[in-house]
């Protein structure tokens, strides 16, 4: 069978999807990769076989007026060239990975009257999903969603194959290691603030902190005015290497960063983008503090409140506790999404 995955800009959506594509490939199904043609999604793709097709599409919830009359003018455009595919590459059926670009493709394949899929990779259903939702087979989730919806199928997060891999056992050393990163564009909450919290602490700390791209240098500033040991920089190309080297992590809470991280038995500070649409961040965030690897921190509550939770973590160590569980729901899930789908197409002959 061709099945056709479709992610686009963010790696939120765009790993999970190749880990499931991958998984569909290794059992013998052809992919037909849609996206928006954005660099992080032709550098993933290198590394696949998957035929790769883009369209031009803009996100909707968010952006201005005049942004959103474009979003809207795309579609039908969209659809057309989506039709066209489905056509020429005897497309059997579909899985979507959220985001503006699914929602021509869902329709398109709604036309079609050929199979539909979804995966939500966070706490809450998005707004293309909330959409497909309502014509999906099976809505793949990461986490118990917020609302309750049917033919919900509760899977995880597929995680690319290096955050699958045995964790090595854990050396309990004096010095605190902390990975920080607000993504790959950096965060400058989490930049200008975490330096400032770690001011105090009474105990040995080494860090490593991804900056985002042009914001070494002031963050490299930071640490030095506050005598602090880090290693400052714009990108780490192998976060799983920083995860395992870590005792713990400081993040955004999105939804792959929360997944990979505690897939690799570590736990996090975590502190959710406020302007996340739905406040998705938080309740992906509250999902981990559930499961007992991990610590919230919103932006609203202070610095003071920031500063207080490291020293906890870090003085007691409360970060040997996050390690002894495993987040073992996303380990697997690239491979329950596939074969589920399998199953279902299986059926329809």
């Amino acid at each position: 069978m061709k099945i056709l995955v479709s992610a686009a800009k963010t790696g939120g959506h765009i790993f999970p999807a190749i880990a499931v594509g991958n998984e569909l490939k290794h059992n013998g199904h052809d992919i037909v990769f849609i996206g928006s043609g954005a660099p992080i999604e032709v550098n993933a793709l290198k590394k696949t076989s998957f035929c790769y097709h883009f369209i031009s599409m803009e996100g909707f919830r968010g952006k201005n007026f005049f942004e959103k009359i474009k979003s809207l003018l795309l579609i039908p455009i969209s659809i057309f060239k989506i039709l066209k595919i489905i056509r020429n590459e005897k497309v059997d059926a579909m899985i979507g990975f959220g985001g503006f670009i699914t929602v021509p493709v869902g329709i398109a394949f709604y036309i079609s009257r050929k199979p539909i899929f979804i995966h939500e990779q966070n706490a809450v259903l998005g707004s293309a999903n909330k959409l497909l939702g309502k014509f999906s087979k099976i809505i793949f989730s990461a986490f118990k969603l917020k609302e309750t919806f049917k033919n919900t199928c509760i899977t995880g997060n597929p995680i690319r194959e290096e955050f699958r891999t045995e964790v090595p056992k854990e050396d309990y050393s004096e010095i605190t290691k902390i990975y920080i990163t607000g993504g790959s564009q950096g965060s400058e909450y989490i930049n200008t603030n975490i330096p400032m919290a770690f001011e105090g602490l009474s105990k040995k700390i080494l860090v490593k902190h991804q900056s985002g791209k042009g914001k070494d240098k002031d963050l490299k500033g930071f640490y030095k005015k506050f005598n602090i040991e880090a290693e400052v920089k714009e990108f780490y190309e192998n976060p799983e290497s920083l995860i395992s080297w870590s005792d713990f992590v400081i993040s955004r809470a999105g939804a792959l960063s929360v997944s990979e991280v505690t897939s690799l038995s570590k736990g996090l500070l975590m502190i959710p983008l406020p302007s996340a649409i739905d406040n998705h961040q938080l309740y992906n965030a509250k999902h981990i503090e559930d499961l007992n690897m991990g610590l919230i921190h919103e932006e609203k509550d202070g610095l003071d409140a920031l500063k207080k939770k490291i020293s906890t973590i870090v003085n007691q160590k409360t970060y040997n506790t996050w390690k002894l569980h495993r987040n073992k729901n996303h380990l697997e899930s690239a491979s329950i999404i596939a074969g589920k789908v399998i199953e279902y197409l299986e059926q329809m002959k």
